[in-house]
């Protein structure tokens, strides 16, 4: 990098719920940001790679990052094991590829693993510890976390692993498959219930605070493995009555059942190297994560509730008015196909 000219970042995973944050977060701190993600996307500033077709990724490379942001991956437990042959050969292969392309341009790598790695049998969530992964997701970012230390031992790769615990955002994307927080608000705030793991306790970070840890494992200097998290661990169930609470909903639609064994029950990170690495403290407290959350949620909802009743007003007439002069008619009924998100 040339004196006085801005870091050059490359984020690549640029438009998932961690990626776009983090992109805007880097702009405000003046980096110049080139973004890659699979989606297609027509942007300046953007390119459309898939991580497991790495010559797509070529001109990324050519740019002249100083920093790399790997954020790309099949992400979380349930679509893992659904998608086992995707996940390993994005997870692994992929990353692989990104590896030596960050060797190639000799820049810093910041790979985004997972706390998902210790599982339940760990002894403990240290970064010392030895990872016990109990399910294809963790197993394949433990993977990767191996080809990106045996890089640094044996290429000079410069790099640093990040083990987020528990990240959430207000705006991320809604789905069975995402964290429990998203899907207890926007459950609950649809009126359906909800089930909450018997003695289980978490601790959530809010994805403004996971950026600034992310950007600052950017200027680590040693390759390392690092939690990032928040230090307030809280039952589920506490958990699951704030955000009921807040959506002023029946205390009936949260429902106690036990825990699968593939499930960690206590996340508790150990979160030392967070503050003495990376400088980073969390600045938003879960109430008022949790307010946010609730609040688009809770528009979402209403939103939801009248594009249903607009679904009804388009739809065809009883069966007694759907007869001409001239014999039935053919009326196009409104499907859920049809429906366009809020």
């Amino acid at each position: 990098m040339k004196r006085h000219e801005p870091m050059r970042a490359l984020v690549i995973g640029s438009e998932g719920n961690i990626g776009k944050p983090l992109v805007a977060h880097l702009k405000s701190m003046g980096y110049a940001v080139l973004e890659s993600d699979i989606r297609p996307r027509l942007r300046p500033g953007y390119l459309v790679a898939d991580i497991t077709h790495p010559l797509d990724l070529l001109p990324a490379f050519d740019w002249g990052p100083d920093v790399v942001f790997v954020l790309a991956a099949v992400v979380g437990r349930t679509t893992a094991e659904q998608a086992g042959s995707l996940a390993m050969a994005t997870n692994l292969a992929g990353i692989n590829n990104v590896l030596q392309l960050c060797r190639r341009a000799d820049s810093m790598c910041v790979f985004i693993s997972t706390s998902e790695i210790y599982g339940p049998a760990s002894e403990s969530m240290d970064e010392a510890a030895l990872p016990q992964p109990a399910n294809r997701y963790g197993l394949s970012k433990w993977l990767a976390e191996q080809m990106v230390d045996y890089e640094v031992r044996t290429s000079g790769l410069r790099a640093v692993t990040i083990r987020p615990c528990m990240v959430y955002d207000e705006m991320e994307d809604v789905g069975e498959h995402r964290s429990a927080m998203i899907r207890f608000a926007a459950n609950l705030a649809g009126g359906r219930p909800i089930e909450v793991h018997r003695g289980s306790a978490r601790s959530w970070l809010h994805v403004s605070d996971a950026v600034r840890a992310i950007e600052a494992a950017g200027h680590v200097e040693r390759h390392t493995a690092i939690n990032i998290g928040h230090p307030e661990i809280v039952p589920m169930i506490e958990l699951a009555e704030m955000i009921r609470g807040e959506l002023g909903v029946d205390h009936n639609l949260i429902r106690s059942v036990p825990i699968p064994a593939q499930i960690t029950l206590v996340k508790r990170p150990s979160l030392k190297r967070q503050q003495l690495l990376l400088g980073f403290e969390p600045r938003i407290p879960l109430r008022e994560g949790v307010r946010r959350v609730c609040a688009v949620q809770r528009r979402r909802a209403l939103a939801d509730a009248q594009n249903g009743m607009a679904d009804k007003e388009t739809a065809a007439p009883p069966p007694s008015d759907q007869f001409g002069a001239d014999g039935p008619l053919i009326l196009r009924h409104t499907t859920d196909n049809d429906r366009r998100p809020a």
